[in-house]
């Protein structure tokens, strides 16, 4: 397998749609950095890259710890150079009624996928506007969620709705430094995290109905293709989802 000599991060690469990406990335030809909480998950991913000729890197890494952020990043640029593609990825939910909804949990879920991406964001600049060639390319995992919740997920919804505000500001103040920023939109790509759709999942009516999901490697190949336009273009924003998923329509 031949390098294209670009390095790609990758947060939450241990499983589901980060693993899928990695792995998609590595096959194209770029350097992985797999970050996740689990190392011994980090470890097979990286296994499995090296295994068909591609280059790995597995970084236990906690996104809402600054200094595990820093490292991270540290890291990145002591073994490869550079940095060209960041895809902020990890993230998780959590499925209660407003009132009933644990601060403790809350808090989980904001600090990992809304400060977890800016701080991975924040060291990506830092790298990026100081490499030649300067700039490179992040990526924010939106969600479907990003446009509309499902009932009892105000803490991912809330969320996932302030990356969409992360990537414009980072579309933004990043063209100076030649960084774009673009967000991919994802609905039901079977995933351990989205297992229980096909034992049925609670809707705006109140009832509970089983959901059509899609293949996570069409994910995959969609942030394949958003790391991969020419520099001088952006996927600003792109979803990939179930086709017959209840999405498009009225509740």
């Amino acid at each position: 397998m031949s390098s294209n000599g670009k390095v790609a991060l990758v947060t939450g690469g241990g499983s589901g749609i980060g693993k899928a990406a990695a792995l998609a990335l590595a096959k194209d030809g770029f350097a992985a950095v797999i970050a996740g909480r689990r190392p011994e998950r980090l470890e097979e991913v990286a296994r499995e890259v090296e295994g068909f000729g591609g280059e790995a890197l597995a970084v236990p890494t906690d996104v809402t710890d600054p200094a595990a952020v820093k490292n991270l990043f540290a890291k990145t640029k002591q073994r490869f150079g550079r940095l060209d593609v960041l895809f902020n990825n990890a993230g998780f939910g959590a499925a209660a009624p407003i009132e009933e909804l644990a601060f403790e949990r809350w808090k989980a879920v904001i600090d990992t996928i809304l400060t977890g991406s800016f701080l991975c964001t924040q060291e990506a600049f830092r790298i990026m506007k100081d490499q030649q060639p300067m700039g490179g390319r992040i990526i924010n995992n939106g969600s479907i969620s990003a446009h509309a919740p499902r009932p009892n997920s105000v803490a991912y919804t809330s969320a996932k709705h302030a990356v969409t505000g992360l990537t414009k500001s980072t579309s933004l103040d990043g063209r100076k430094y030649d960084i774009s920023c673009g967000q991919i939109d994802v609905g039901n790509a079977l995933t351990e995290m989205t297992q229980r759709m096909q034992r049925g999942v609670p809707q705006a009516n109140g009832t509970v109905m089983e959901e059509p999901t899609m293949d996570v490697q069409n994910v995959a190949r969609a942030v394949v293709f958003m790391a991969t336009v020419t520099p001088e273009a952006n996927v600003q924003f792109l979803t990939v989802m179930a086709t017959k998923m209840p999405f498009v329509g009225r509740g």
